[in-house]
């Protein structure tokens, strides 16, 4: 998806994708992966995500990318934070305590930051992104993290033909494929979802499941 599409979804408050608590998922399944207390966590495509926050209380510091100035100014304004910002190549970062945000491109973030990051979380980035954008996403972020680096993953699978994206489908033989060459994939979880989200129900779809990836790079 370009830019403006996401920028435009913030501005218009058309936001379904965010959750108004802590995603159950991530406490269930991070202290399953072994990160290092204190190991940097890269969460791209961040939003205003609660998710931040229960990283940042777990010791981590946390670096969010995020296009939108406006969820970055809802984030830091709805914790009751105020953040310093500076400027850099890739866009203004903000910060408070050990929550950084930087307002601009995934795309843009350079290698050293990149390889400056020893965990990610990944909720809604990959399945924001349609099939050749994905590619280049991972190729790009997780092909550049440091040697060891670990993940948790969450996607939605889904017949893509019965709802266009996003979010887009992305099933475990797609995530196997992705990531093949650089990061070991293993599969955590498989659950069923249409129960609890009857509006992807109203759009077609006759089933919707959550998956979730423990992700190690080589």
């Amino acid at each position: 998806m370009e830019a403006q599409f996401w920028l435009d979804r913030w501005s218009e408050g058309v936001t379904g994708f965010h959750q108004e608590r802590v995603t159950p998922l991530l406490p269930k399944y991070w202290p399953t992966l072994g990160v290092a207390p204190g190991a940097r966590v890269l969460v791209p495509l961040c939003g205003k995500t609660l998710d931040m926050v229960w990283l940042a209380q777990q010791g981590h510091p946390v670096l969010g990318v995020e296009l939108s100035p406006l969820a970055v100014a809802q984030f830091f304004a709805e914790n009751g934070l105020a953040p310093s910002v500076h400027a850099t190549a890739a866009g203004d970062v903000y910060r408070a305590g050990n929550i950084e945000i930087l307002c601009g491109d995934i795309f843009a973030l350079d290698a050293a930051t990149l390889a400056g990051c020893a965990a990610v979380y990944d909720r809604a980035a990959l399945i924001a992104l349609p099939t050749g954008m994905r590619e280049r996403y991972v190729q790009h972020v997780y092909a550049g993290l440091a040697a060891g680096a670990r993940g948790l993953l969450i996607t939605l699978d889904y017949e893509q033909d019965k709802m266009p994206g996003p979010p887009f489908a992305v099933g475990d033989a797609q995530v196997q494929a992705l990531y093949a060459g650089h990061t070991q994939v293993r599969q955590l979880d498989r659950r069923a979802m249409l129960d609890k989200e009857p509006k992807f129900a109203a759009r077609g779809l006759t089933w919707l499941d959550t998956l979730v990836f423990a992700l190690e790079r080589g």
